[in-house]
């Protein structure tokens, strides 16, 4: 189906960032008071600790008043220590929000007399006496919806996507559905639904085995490659499954694409915009043994395992096809602020996408700041303009 729509704006326009608050008698308003939300209960626990000390290193501190707030593996919610260098990953070891830290802000209100629980049994306005949350939160209970839920009661505006293009954006079951109704090219997968394997595998093993080898077996809700397998064998299929049930009773089986990897950083449009797409990074493993691929080892912790190249040695009408289909994806489910669009190129130049991130990683190396750096958009800047985006959007329906 083709889909004509304007170019997606280059990474020049991006780069337009909303000054320091300034007050009618011409001095300086008082800084943006912004709640950096991380840690989590999920499985990108540490991941995500380690982009808020990129984040937290990197703000700008003259305009904006930063309260760093930690959730624990746990889901107890603590003031955390704003000390950028104690949130890295150090000999291969991931950051945590230990369980010791001070004091418990859920449920909470953030006002002139500081942090303070509210009574039991009331409905919690978390943090909505701050002007912006970044939940910087990977995975599930956190990038699912569930926070940006908890936010919306809370009339709390917030960097990234609502509930829906959040939840939809964790579950790559019904984010296929969504691409495809939305004419988008998408490789061919299966859905193994919780009980399906232990109850009716023969059937299973039916539907899976025409998408041919290699396969891809997935969690369906989790993210960073966690749980993910490269399945060259039918053999190996049940430990693949079981491998992936650890993480999601609901598993994906995708067929491979023959293609190289490219991914596309969207930032959300400014005052009712398109949204703007950068320059495209690929992903080259260069670590072949047991046909490994960009697995979760290799995207945080062996950096010898991959290389990634930004932008990406694509042709232009390429390049630019990429960005259109990136920013097709992003309004396709309703994303917003940011997201990362993983697609496939293939031999012929037919682009094919694999999926949609709505809180990429966001350490200084990951990605997605580096395709935005390469486009022009520097780390802090890049910041700035996310926190920008939130509070130039309504809280509640929009």
């Amino acid at each position: 189906m083709s889909h004509h729509t304007p170019e997606p704006a280059s990474a020049g326009d991006s780069t337009s960032l909303v000054p320091a608050p300034v007050a009618a008698d011409g001095t300086r308003a008082a800084r943006t008071r912004v709640v950096i939300l991380f840690g989590g209960r999920s499985g990108e626990h540490g991941i995500s600790v380690a982009t808020a000390g990129g984040v937290l290193g990197a703000i700008d501190r003259s305009k904006y008043e930063v309260v760093p707030v930690g959730i624990n593996p746990n889901g107890r919610w603590v003031v955390a220590a704003d000390e950028p260098e104690r949130w890295v990953i150090t000999d291969g070891k991931a950051p945590e929000v230990p369980a010791s830290d001070a004091e418990v802000v859920l449920p909470l209100t953030v006002g002139d007399a500081g942090l303070r629980v509210l009574e039991p049994g009331r409905v919690p306005a978390v943090l909505s006496d701050v002007d912006v949350v970044f939940p910087l939160l990977h995975g599930p209970y956190g990038e699912d919806g569930t926070v940006q839920g908890l936010l919306e009661l809370a009339d709390a505006r917030y960097v990234g996507s609502g509930v829906l293009a959040s939840a939809v954006g964790m579950d790559k079951h019904f984010m296929k559905m969504i691409f495809a109704a939305q004419g988008l090219p998408i490789g061919r997968y299966t859905v193994i639904k919780p009980g399906d394997w232990d109850a009716r595998r023969d059937v299973v093993l039916q539907v899976i085995e025409p998408l041919g080898l290699p396969l891809f077996v997935k969690p369906a809700r989790a993210g960073s490659s966690l749980g993910v397998s490269r399945v060259d064998s039918l053999d190996d299929l049940p430990a693949a499954v079981e491998e992936a049930r650890r993480h999601d009773p609901k598993v994906m089986v995708e067929a491979a694409v023959v293609g190289r990897e490219i991914e596309c950083a969207v930032l959300g449009g400014r005052g009712g915009g398109r949204p703007r797409a950068s320059l495209p990074g690929e992903i080259v493993v260069t670590d072949e043994t047991e046909n490994r691929f960009f697995d979760y080892e290799a995207k945080y912790f062996d950096e010898s395992a991959v290389e990634l190249t930004c932008p990406a040695d694509l042709p232009d009408h390429v390049t630019k096809e990429v960005q259109e289909i990136a920013v097709r994806t992003f309004e396709a489910v309703g994303a917003e602020g940011l997201a990362r669009v993983d697609v496939f190129v293939t031999p012929d130049g037919e682009v094919v996408v694999n999926e949609i991130n709505t809180m990429p990683g966001f350490t200084p190396f990951s990605m997605y700041p580096r395709m935005w750096e390469a486009s022009g958009v520097s780390y802090p800047e890049l910041i700035d303009e996310l926190i920008q985006l939130a509070l130039e959007r309504p809280t509640g329906l929009r």
